[in-house]
């Protein structure tokens, strides 16, 4: 099974290496931002590699843990004219963005089609309202509440957040072995 992750930030780069510690070979990681100092504190990345881009330097990450993952690096935005190719090989779609207009446009572009999993609320620093809902071929997992621009992004719910949704992609028929209730 290849899965796609759409930006690989703080929910993106977290689930990844999630997925290749778990033993997932097929990845296609997608994002045009660069390792910021202030992406640090809770993206998968280290200082050494400020300034490179996030799917090269997540790619070099991965391959640390695993030498023979397959990695699919692309420096790209995505938008609604190209996000239906983008993923088109992909089996499974993880949603990574920041913004609710883009997490509303990947759900959309899928709906039906493929399945997505997504983060609805990972800011601030209370663990204890993370859950997760199902809704048609779509999982969301987060708090449902707290944006990023209501309060700041910690570390610790950012990879708890990533860990709920890193567990639902696991448990799907295909991706590892059907070992999940």
């Amino acid at each position: 099974m290849k899965i796609g992750i759409a930006g690989v930030g703080g929910i993106g780069s977290n689930v990844a290496l999630n997925l290749v510690r778990s033993g997932v070979t097929q990845l296609k990681l997608v994002d045009f931002d660069r390792v910021e100092p202030g992406n640090l504190n809770r993206q998968f990345y280290f200082a050494d590699q400020i300034g490179l881009f996030k799917v090269e330097a997540l790619k070099i990450n991965l391959h640390r843990i695993n030498p023979k993952v397959h990695l699919e690096a692309q420096v790209q935005r995505i938008d609604a004219q190209n996000c239906a190719e983008l993923f088109l090989d992909c089996d499974l779609i993880v949603e990574g963005f920041d913004r609710q207009v883009d997490k509303k446009m990947l759900i959309e572009t899928f709906a039906d089609k493929k399945p997505v999993v997504s983060a609805c609320g990972i800011a601030g620093s209370d663990l204890a309202t993370i859950g997760s809902r199902r809704i048609g071929n779509s999982y969301i997992a987060g708090d449902f509440t707290t944006d990023c621009h209501q309060a700041p992004l910690f570390s610790h719910k950012v990879t708890t957040v990533a860990n709920y949704m890193s567990e639902f992609i696991l448990c799907q028929p295909g991706v590892l072995h059907d070992f999940c209730p």
